[in-house]
């Protein structure tokens, strides 16, 4: 089964240029942690909850002034629509991630994937349990990463 087949379509992003507060409030009112930092439609970066306390908020940053390009994750994991399911938990597994954003093969976002997508749409638990074991699973302290951080080869 191919990702096309499971990821959400018609994500919703933000742009590099926008203001952290702008970015927090749509969050809140789409109930949703992570944003695809998107430019030109291409994907250029992810932003979550997270990168916001701990990269601006903890830092001392205003969030009116300080802009979703200076805060996000730049090195996003990511995959094709075309690759395979289990290629995806698999990358999630090694990365140590709970979504991974899909994009066609000029980097264009066209979705997102999560664990519960892959486990309510596969039928397959065990796949999607393994791999929700491998991401929970706390990384040494010398290589603990960012909710979205290295690139996928």
């Amino acid at each position: 089964m191919q990702i096309k087949d499971v990821m959400t379509r018609g994500v919703e992003t933000i742009r590099p240029d926008a203001s952290l507060y702008e970015a927090a409030q749509r969050m809140r009112s789409l109930d949703v942690g992570p944003l695809p930092v998107v430019d030109d439609e291409r994907l250029f970066g992810m932003l979550t909850d997270r990168d916001i306390v701990i990269r601006a908020i903890a830092d001392g940053r205003d969030p009116m002034t300080t802009t979703v390009g200076e805060a996000m994750t730049a090195d996003v994991v990511y995959c094709t629509e075309d690759q395979d399911v289990r290629e995806a938990a698999h990358l999630m597994e090694e990365h140590q991630i709970r979504r991974l954003v899909i994009v066609d093969r000029d980097l264009h976002l066209v979705g997102i994937v999560s664990l519960g997508d892959i486990a309510i749409t596969t039928g397959d638990e065990r796949l999607a349990g393994e791999a929700l074991e491998r991401v929970s699973e706390p990384a040494p302290a010398e290589v603990q990463v960012d909710d979205q951080s290295r690139p996928a080869a």
